[in-house]
């Protein structure tokens, strides 16, 4: 009788535990997950609830991600302070959006878009973002390894088609362009407001997965094959940029020293130039004068003879 109580517990568990071990979330591995009445599952480090049957929310995944590397916390030196720029620890709303200030747990605060991206200078927590401006286009340049021999343009172009609509759920008609010069690709993603449908996926989701994906630290279960008509496409570099509906707000703080030495010198010489022809206009108005003057005193005299 013990025994075949015992092998009934056994059994019982081991029911329990397949059916806890096939409770996952698909699209996302940053998450916990239980199995209730349904598989339910939370992202980390909010916990809030996600849709394993589309992408998460680009905000929830960095939240994820800081939260994944974050360990023992050590007081920070009095002075220092975090370069918040990329990968940060972001304020997400009750969607999983991104809010338009971000802070990062700290005193510097700077407004983003929709994709997460500053747009912004930093400043202080009085700063104001009255508005989170919504990114609606994004292109992606990817720079393969060298080949003897190009992909062919139509079956490239086919491949990443098929693989963005397919594995991020893109409605086709937000991929706009893909272009191919070897060894660089080019992929445009445009996405309005006004366009996009409550269920769409959004475009600023996709290129972080993607780019999660072509990286090697993928959120999918699913296995990622970047592939040409059977034949492997290794990228070795990808460069996401991200252009909104309004202009971004930056100063000329934000420019590097090389650009700001390439306008001050365009302003210099365009100063020079302008300098110059007023010399020149000057130095030939006057010679017209002394002609002028030269010729009128020959016309009297001639004319006192």
């Amino acid at each position: 009788m013990e025994s075949i109580f015992g092998a009934t517990l056994f059994l019982i568990l081991l029911t329990a535990s397949t059916a806890q071990d096939g409770c996952s979330c698909q699209t996302n591995k940053l998450t916990n997950c239980n199995q209730v009445s349904t598989c339910e599952c939370t992202a980390i480090g909010s916990n809030q609830p996600v849709d394993c049957s589309r992408l998460t929310s680009k905000c929830l995944l960095m939240k994820a991600e800081m939260f994944r590397k974050t360990g023992r916390a050590f007081h920070k030196p009095e002075g220092a302070f975090l370069d918040n720029d990329g990968l940060y620890n972001p304020d997400c709303d009750d969607n999983g959006n991104f809010k338009a200030r971000q802070c990062n747990q700290t005193d510097t605060c700077w407004c983003v878009n929709s994709a997460g991206v500053r747009r912004t200078d930093k400043g202080d927590k009085s700063m104001k973002c009255t508005e989170l401006v919504r990114t609606n286009w994004i292109f992606i340049n990817l720079k393969h390894k060298e080949r003897e021999t190009p992909f062919s343009k139509l079956e490239l172009v086919n491949s990443l088609r098929q693989l963005i609509q397919n594995r991020y759920t893109l409605h086709q008609s937000y991929i706009t362009a893909i272009e191919y010069d070897p060894p660089v690709i080019h992929i445009d993603l445009k996405q309005n407001a006004t366009k996009k449908d409550v269920g769409d996926v959004d475009i600023a989701d996709v290129a972080y997965y993607f780019e999660k994906d072509i990286k090697g630290e993928s959120f999918h279960r699913g296995i990622f094959n970047l592939s040409v008509s059977e034949e492997p496409l290794d990228v070795e570099e990808i460069l996401i940029y991200y252009v909104d509906e309004k202009l971004p707000e930056f100063s000329m703080k934000r420019l590097t020293p090389g650009i700001i030495a390439v306008v001050v010198v365009v302003i210099l010489a365009i100063i020079i130039g302008i300098t110059v022809l007023v010399i020149t206009r000057r130095r030939n108005s006057g010679k017209y004068k002394k002609v002028e003057i030269k010729e009128m005193g020959e016309m009297r005299s001639g004319q006192n003879s």
